[in-house]
């Protein structure tokens, strides 16, 4: 049999079928679909998404004109939810992902002798060196960085002018930095930004960043290295600062709770600022932005590490604050998340059954604002003040500033505007 079905035609409604891939009776299992329909986010590249949705779209509103969500719309409104418009689109949001471009990357710096043909240089020997400083005086081969390399010609850019080398059969290539016999392959010329590619040789292969620092570690940088719908080139050393934000968790994990009660307002500042990292990371999540929250992690890691440096941070606190903070990480990292709850904190398996942390306005709420003083449109003071402080007071504690009063010179402020959602006082003269 010969399936002359257009691949196009499966795709357009999988959303469809997936809601119960076992069903016999019909498309989809009207129960299934009066509960999961419409989909929520749609995800994909700019240039596959668009044609899909195209297609999607009209496949949707042909099964609407159908009938065939009739039976769902009826389940949906017996179960106290509106099916008016919910099969008019696919998807109720789309969004594309950027791309994470290759990095740029310097050629091998080197020093090229053999025999000219023309402009031409034959090689018998390429070394490679760290930089001009390593050129010989009076060298009379070709030194440079590899621009460009196709097979065994080289294109070696020597003080701004391109010169072409070809290595010959059985040349002699030097790579210090790489042991054993050294070959024409090995060695590396620039790459600028751009998209990865074989052919490039700027592909970074994910499975080997897994083999060196885990699963966890990979998934987190690539969430926290580029803003998700963006994208942006790979920095191979950027890694490094997941790394040691996971290692410092593991650290406050194994090392455990401190003894003793601690400080009240040291646990009341933790506390503050775990409730307000559960605000930012559920709202970067909603929003698809990935890097700050993982950066919002971070900072709370910060807050922790120092709370125990100074010893100041008691036990009930510390075990209210990272059961949070690890319910947090259990999207971004989750095996990690995992081991440290379940083997470590002996919690109930499995984090990813647990709640999501529930955010208190009111335990996040800062007791002191920064109070931001302008004259005439230019910050002239910052004052510490407490977070409930009402706007007449605001004023007066503007006015009274050293700083303020210098600028004002003597002179009675025309106006004088207080910000509320600014925590400012722009004083008019």
């Amino acid at each position: 049999m010969t399936d002359s079905m257009d691949t196009f035609m499966c795709s357009s409604w999988y959303q469809y079928r997936y809601l119960s891939p076992g069903y016999t009776e019909g498309p989809f299992d009207p129960e299934e679909a009066a509960y999961w329909l419409p989909v929520d986010v749609y995800t994909g590249g700019a240039e596959h998404a668009t044609m899909h949705l195209m297609y999607t779209r009209f496949f949707t509103k042909a099964l609407r004109d159908l009938g065939m969500f009739d039976e769902v719309a009826e389940i949906m409104a017996a179960h106290g939810r509106d099916p008016e418009n919910a099969f008019d689109e696919p998807m109720l949001l789309l969004r594309n992902q950027g791309q994470v471009l290759g990095a740029e990357r310097p050629g091998d710096f080197i020093l090229a002798t053999g025999h000219f043909e023309g402009d031409k240089l034959f090689a018998d020997h390429i070394q490679v060196v760290d930089g001009p400083d390593a050129v010989p005086a009076g060298f009379g081969g070709v030194f440079g960085e590899i621009t460009k390399r196709t097979e065994r010609i080289l294109t070696v850019n020597m003080a701004g002018v391109a010169h072409t080398v070809e290595a010959v059969e059985g040349a002699s290539i030097d790579i210090p930095s790489i042991e054993g016999e050294n070959t024409v392959a090995q060695l590396k010329h620039h790459l600028d930004i751009q998209r990865m590619s074989k052919s490039k040789g700027n592909v970074v292969n994910p499975d080997e960043l897994v083999d060196q620092y885990g699963a966890d570690t990979v998934r987190a940088y690539f969430m926290f290295a580029f803003d998700w719908q963006k994208g942006g080139p790979w920095d191979p050393q950027g890694i490094q600062g997941v790394v040691r934000w996971i290692n410092d968790v593991f650290d406050l994990v194994l090392d455990g709770p401190p003894a003793g009660s601690g400080d009240d307002q040291v646990n009341r500042a933790v506390l503050r600022k775990a409730h307000q990292t559960i605000h930012r990371v559920s709202d970067s999540l909603e929003r698809f932005s990935f890097n700050t929250a993982v950066a919002a992690l971070m900072e709370f890691r910060n807050e922790l590490r120092g709370a125990i440096r100074e010893q100041a941070i008691g036990s009930d606190a510390w075990q209210e604050v990272v059961n949070i903070m690890l319910r947090l990480m259990a999207p971004i990292t989750p095996f990690i998340a995992e081991e440290l709850w379940t083997t470590h904190l002996g919690l109930d398996y499995s984090i990813h059954q647990q709640s999501w942390p529930e955010y208190d306005a009111e335990i996040a709420a800062e007791e002191e604002v920064t109070l931001v003083v302008q004259v005439n449109g230019k910050v002239r003071d910052r004052i510490q003040m407490p977070a409930d402080t009402d706007e007449e007071t605001a004023k007066e504690i503007a006015l009274a500033s050293e700083n303020v009063q210098k600028f004002l010179n003597g002179k009675e402020p025309r106006k004088v505007i207080f910000i509320a959602a600014r925590h400012m006082v722009n004083i008019v003269v």
